[in-house]
């Protein structure tokens, strides 16, 4: 028998002092039987970094046609596509054309260096694309706060991350390996 997602109610307050977006989102998030802590830690990461109004979770692992995360404008044109992990040159070759923007937010220390220095040259043509990787250290210190039932306090400045959820904090630097044009 397969095993099914499981649920984590989230309370994400995001403080982006970069982009003067001040916001608490409630979040149901389903964590795939295959999913680790660090990747549904990273996942509410990027979601925080780019939270919007019209920003949401999709199927993620469970799809191999939507990202982790996007954003939709009224008419239903994609806006913004955001990508966890080490994607194949195929996948962002695709989702740079269906996206306005494409996010690839890489983390696992050495594979995600390797798998950079392997992409990073079939990446040049896409303009709108950025890929931004957090350092291994740092995502897994995340994957200590993940809990079923999480209230997490997110400041950003001067791209800079504090992450806090109870008594602990975990700081993020993220590396932005490939900006957009």
């Amino acid at each position: 028998m397969a095993q099914k997602a499981t649920i984590y109610k989230v309370e994400l307050s995001v403080s982006d002092m970069d982009r003067h977006y001040y916001e608490t989102h409630r979040l149901t998030v389903a964590k795939h039987p295959s999913e680790t802590d660090e990747r549904l830690m990273v996942r509410l990461l990027a979601f925080a970094l780019n939270a919007h109004e019209h920003l949401e979770m999709t199927k993620g692992l469970s799809s191999d046609d939507e990202p982790d995360i996007w954003q939709k404008s009224l008419s239903g044109e994609l806006e913004l596509w955001v990508a966890l992990g080490l994607p194949s040159e195929k996948i962002l070759r695709q989702s740079c054309g269906k996206a306005k923007e494409v996010i690839v937010y890489s983390y696992g220390g050495k594979p995600a260096e390797i798998w950079w220095d392997k992409t990073r040259n079939s990446t040049t043509r896409f303009d709108n694309l950025r890929v931004v990787n957090f350092p291994e250290t740092e995502t897994q210190a995340l994957a200590q706060l993940a809990n079923r039932s999480m209230r997490l306090q997110v400041n950003i400045q001067d791209g800079e991350v504090m992450l806090s959820a109870d008594d602990s904090v975990v700081y993020v630097t993220p590396a932005n390996w490939k900006a957009e044009l």
